[in-house]
C-alpha cells in the first residue's frame, strides 16, 4: 500500500512486518542481542582506545609528560579487552556460519583484525615499563603500525556489511 503524499513510500500499518527472506537471511549473525548482532556493537571501542593510545604516545614524544604514558597504557588496556570480546563476537559469526565465510573480505578482515590484537597485545606489554622506554620507540611503532592496519580491515568489515549484507536484516 503507498501513501497519497509519496507513492513510493509504504504507508505504516498495524500489520505485522515478515520475517526477513531473500539472500540476506542467510548471512544473519550468531552472535547477537535481540536480534543486533554483538560484533558491530563492540568494534569502536578499541578503535577509539588505540587511536587514541597513538595519540597519547605521540604527546608524550613531545612533552615527555608521565600522564600521556599512564593514559596510553590504560587505553591500550581497554583496546585489547574490547577488542578480544569483539573478535570473539566476530569469529562466532565466522565459525557459525559458512557463507560469511565464503565472502572475500571476511578472511583478510580476520586476520587483520588478529594482527592488530597481537600488535595491542605487545603494546600492552611494552607500555608496562617505565616511562621513556615504555613509548620510545617500540610503543610509538607498535602504536603507528596498529592504527595504519585499522582503516583497512575497517573498510573490509565495512564492505562485508553494506556490500555482501552480513549481520543485515532486511
Amino acid at each position: 500500500m503507498k501513501t497519497a503524499m509519496n507513492p513510493m513510500r509504504p504507508a505504516l500499518t498495524d500489520e505485522p512486518i515478515p520475517p526477513p527472506t531473500g539472500p540476506f537471511e542467510a548471512l544473519r549473525s550468531t552472535a547477537q542481542i535481540a536480534g543486533h548482532p554483538i560484533h558491530p556493537m563492540l568494534v569502536p571501542i578499541p578503535i577509539v582506545c588505540f587511536i587514541g593510545a597513538l595519540v597519547t604516545d605521540i604527546a608524550y614524544a613531545a612533552t615527555a609528560e608521565m600522564m600521556w604514558t599512564d593514559i596510553s597504557a590504560w587505553l591500550l588496556l581497554v583496546g585489547l579487552v574490547f577488542g578480544v570480546l569483539a573478535a570473539i563476537a566476530g569469529l562466532t559469526d565466522f565459525i557459525g556460519n559458512r557463507l560469511i565465510r565464503s565472502q572475500s573480505p571476511a578472511w583478510p578482515h580476520m586476520i587483520g583484525n588478529l594482527v592488530v590484537l597481537v600488535l595491542a597485545f605487545f603494546n600492552v606489554l611494552v607500555h608496562s615499563r617505565d616511562a621513556w622506554t615504555s613509548v620510545m620507540p617500540t610503543g610509538l611503532i607498535l602504536s603507528i603500525v596498529t592504527v595504519l592496519i585499522l582503516p583497512i580491515t575497517g573498510w573490509l568489515g565495512w564492505a562485508m556489511v553494506y556490500r555482501h549484507g552480513v549481520g543485515v536484516v532486511r
